[in-house]
């Protein structure tokens, strides 16, 4: 008896540790919510069945708080990383302020919620299709419910680690979704990652999005493979970024060695600090800067 209570205590103490370290770095929501607001800034939060994914869904929205009648706004779609939540970009960056219309113009920033589901159709849990839920579902509610440009050109995507893999696989297996990929610390090289002891629980989920290790799915989600095929011409251009104490520098800087060999239209950066929002954050300037020469505003 006294073994199983130990037993339960340090499974009770580990899961107290895990959930302490994953909120020091930002990886899940929250305890409580408190977005970053900018002047001239106005927030708003919606829940919108998603035929996709058979459920409601939560995203949301900073716009300018002043419209003129019938204008329409390019939109940012803003991708949180793994284990996160819709808020984190509200709560742990300045990126509100893009949306002022006195920021050249303005922007609606969107922040949907993506789970764990790296933004993709699981290859083997056929009802997870958030891939389908967020490129169809998504976009046509907020070009419905907002004052959004309807074209490529006056889309763009942006995410941080996890939300920064589905950037850039999108950007070069769906090219026709949006102008602008910002990758920032993306987890580039979730796909190829082999099995380990030490990270067997990531490889089984991985396998459920992804598809058996060496299956077609897999190599279809790997975008150091898609990278070979995909026309540099027609690719969104490709912003990204690695902090210079993580883990996911090297496989970055390979990355952006690939997107050099083939002449996309890419930059990459790197700054001091390691996979956490702190970095990102410092990333973000940057990011918008690049991403506001590449939109049309008159989409």
């Amino acid at each position: 008896m006294k073994k199983v209570l130990f037993a339960a205590l340090v499974l009770c103490l580990c899961g107290i540790a895990a959930v302490f370290l994953a909120r020091r770095h930002n990886a899940l929501p929250p305890l409580i919510d408190q977005p970053r607001l900018a002047p001239g800034v106005t927030m708003q939060d919606v829940s919108f069945y998603s035929q996709a994914l058979k459920r409601q869904m939560p995203y949301r929205v900073f716009l300018p708080a002043k419209l003129a009648a019938g204008q329409k706004l390019p939109v940012v779609y803003l991708l949180h990383g793994n284990g996160g939540s819709f808020w984190n970009w509200s709560n742990y960056s300045d990126v509100a302020k893009y949306a002022a219309v006195e920021n050249k113009g303005g922007l609606i920033l969107v922040m949907p919620q993506g789970d764990s589901s790296y933004y993709m159709n699981a290859a083997l849990k056929p009802d997870d299709k958030y891939e389908d839920y967020l490129v169809n579902d998504l976009t046509a509610d907020v070009e419905a419910r907002f004052p959004a440009a309807k074209s490529r050109e006056g889309r763009a995507m942006v995410g941080v680690s996890m939300g920064g893999y589905a950037v850039v696989k999108l950007a070069l297996s769906r090219p026709d979704l949006f102008v602008f990929a910002g990758a920032i610390s993306p987890a580039i090289d979730v796909p190829s990652r082999r099995f380990t002891i030490r990270r067997a629980d990531q490889y089984w989920r991985f396998k459920t999005i992804f598809g058996e290790w060496g299956s077609e799915s897999r190599r279809s989600h790997d975008p150091f493979i898609l990278v070979q095929s995909a026309n540099p011409a027609g690719t969104p251009y490709i912003y990204l970024t690695a902090g210079e104490q993580e883990a996911l520098l090297e496989p970055n800087r390979r990355f952006a060695s690939r997107l050099k060999d083939r002449h996309f239209a890419y930059e990459f950066h790197t700054k001091p600090g390691g996979h956490d929002w702190n970095e990102w954050d410092a990333q973000i300037p940057g990011c918008f800067e690049a991403l506001l020469k590449h939109l049309n505003r008159q989409s």
